[in-house]
């Protein structure tokens, strides 16, 4: 396969590790930890892997030399760029400890463990896919490793390949999927570690102990850049209102970082949506506004952003779906089993409350039906096939003409939709995401050295450079609550939604009323490779708020 210009340079890139990670390490324990809801629920389904300490590295004057030991890695879920880094430094990482510890990729996510579908990953592997996007130096899969078949049939490939500890590399679900084996595995003393390492986009896996998910930096860097050139041609005809959806079906993270790079003219937050208990009809009422204040200027044109997750965070459509994903999930074959869409809509209808069945048959009939479409593995609706963008600029066009009939809006309205998702999902990583990831995949082989499991991979103090960044692990229960899950309550990782009171968000709120009317677009331009580090190594803006102590 022939390389392009840039592959060829990036491959050449050397991730910077942290100082404490560069040597021999010991782990040193912390306090005991405990969930952060729901303790005893979650102590009593995780007896041997709750309360576990937080674990901090720190460098070992006495080292011991390390045994060989065989490694899984599984990547979990959607594609995030800087998977294979994490690849490439949890070999480097099992290497160092003993150069004839040997790693094993399943191919096509969790479901390869259950399949005993893998392959040996070798240093010319490796070499192929260091400082690369994309998931396919092994692929990923959404397959949920959730019952005692699944993880006595993993267990079997695990023992034939003499595999000690298995990696996984995902989001809140796999994560939580991946405390869950841990814990089976512990119970039955099958003498095998599992080690998290937080996987997405979304950037909806953080909390005070994992400042960020990899991936978050590249993706909306990736996103800015092509938001920066719509709004530059946006600046340049005057003429269209551009809608662009962005993803983050449960958080506005990418929405609102991108957001504090572009400076558009509209960010609708979800959390705010539902904080202040808006309606469908109130968010296109402040859409439709803008769009008059700004004509009344002479400026018939404007950027607005839309999350993903948009429709789920509206009280009453929450409250519709939440029913609608009970009585689906209880009610599958017999739903299925209606022959026209006309009678699945009578059905529903039917079966809700009176105030859901209102709300099901006031949203058009094309968005209430994609309500009830297929679910995604964990039960939920896949919002990402509602065109949220596309349902708001038609609603904002007949607010608009209510204006005109009213004497209060005099401009001209074209709408441009745009759907910002799978393009930033696998890019080449930024020089930030490339080291983090090097180093969450380095920082799990010394997990695995230290002989601890149900802990994910930690790296903090992210604004100062890399060598700066202190290294550990944190127990996965520490992260868990309980939620409502296909009918039933399941525990799973809290999902880190925008803060309201969060700096990045009130740094946002401060400008946007400024951005609103004025045109103040900024164009952040292609993630930069080469050059100087504050053009090349900045981290997030998001990461920069949340932790303004730490100067980059």
């Amino acid at each position: 396969m022939k390389k392009s210009a840039l592959q060829t340079a990036r491959a050449a890139y050397r991730p910077k590790l942290p100082v404490v990670l560069t040597g021999a390490v010991k782990a040193v324990e912390g306090e005991p930890t405990q969930s952060v809801a729901d303790q005893e629920a979650i102590r009593q389904l995780f007896p041997n892997t709750y309360g576990l300490p937080e674990l901090r590295f720190e460098k070992n004057p006495s080292p011991t030399p390390g045994k060989p030991i065989n490694v899984g890695v599984i990547l979990s879920g959607g594609q995030a760029p800087g998977g294979h880094n994490v690849i490439s430094g949890l070999f480097d990482g099992i290497k160092k400890i003993n150069k004839n510890s040997r790693l094993y990729g399943f191919l096509m996510g969790p479901g390869g463990l259950v399949d005993h579908n893998y392959m040996e990953l070798t240093p010319e592997i490796i070499d192929e896919y260091r400082n690369t996007g994309g998931f396919d130096i092994i692929g990923s899969g959404r397959t949920k490793l959730e019952t005692k078949e699944q993880f006595d049939k993993g267990l079997e490939i695990l023992k034939e390949l003499d595999i000690k500890a298995l990696v996984i590399i995902g989001g809140d679900d796999s994560n939580t999927n991946a405390a869950v084996l841990a814990e089976y595995y512990k119970n039955i003393g099958a003498g095998v570690q599992v080690i998290g390492c937080p996987k997405t986009i979304d950037g909806d896996l953080k909390n005070e102990v994992i400042e960020t998910s990899f991936g978050f930096d590249t993706a909306t860097k990736v996103y800015s850049e092509v938001i920066g050139n719509i709004q530059r041609d946006c600046n340049s005809a005057k003429k269209y209102w551009h809608f662009i959806k962005l993803m983050g079906r449960s958080a506005s993270h990418i929405a609102l970082e991108c957001a504090l790079q572009t400076q558009p003219n509209i960010c609708i937050i979800s959390e705010e949506v539902e904080a202040k208990n808006m309606t469908l009809q109130e968010v296109v009422n402040d859409i439709a506004d803008v769009v008059a204040a700004r004509a009344a200027r002479g400026d018939n044109y404007g950027v607005v952003l839309v999350p993903e997750g948009l429709i789920e965070f509206i009280p009453a459509v929450k409250s519709l779906i939440a029913q609608l994903n009970d009585l689906l999930a209880a009610n599958a074959d017999e739903f299925a089993a209606l022959a026209t869409p006309a009678e699945q809509r009578a059905w529903v209808i039917a079966k809700l409350t009176p105030e859901n069945a209102a709300t099901y048959e006031s949203l058009p009939e094309g968005v209430a039906r994609q309500l009830t479409l297929d679910r995604d593995p964990h039960g939920n609706v896949q919002v990402s096939l509602i065109e949220t963008e596309k349902l708001l600029s038609e609603m904002v066009g007949k607010r608009l003409a209510e204006l005109r009939k009213e004497g209060k809006y005099n401009g001209k309205f074209s709408a441009q939709h745009h759907f910002f998702g799978y393009e930033g999902r696998c890019a080449d990583p930024s020089n930030f995401d490339a080291d983090y990831c090097y180093a969450l995949g380095y920082n799990a082989a010394c997990l695995i050295e230290a002989g601890v499991t149900g802990y994910m991979s930690s790296l903090r103090n992210l604004t100062k450079p890399s060598v700066q960044w202190v290294a550990g692990g944190i127990p996965v229960t520490m992260m868990m609550n309980m939620e409502r899950r296909h009918g039933e309550m399941k525990p799973v990782i809290q999902k880190a939604l925008v803060k309201l009171d969060g700096a990045p968000f009130l740094k946002f709120a401060s400008k946007r009323d400024k951005w609103a009317l004025e045109t103040c677009y900024t164009y952040p331009g292609p993630i930069q490779y080469f050059g100087p580090a504050e053009v090349c190594d900045q981290p997030s803006k998001t990461l920069m708020y949340e932790h303004p102590e730490k100067k980059f």
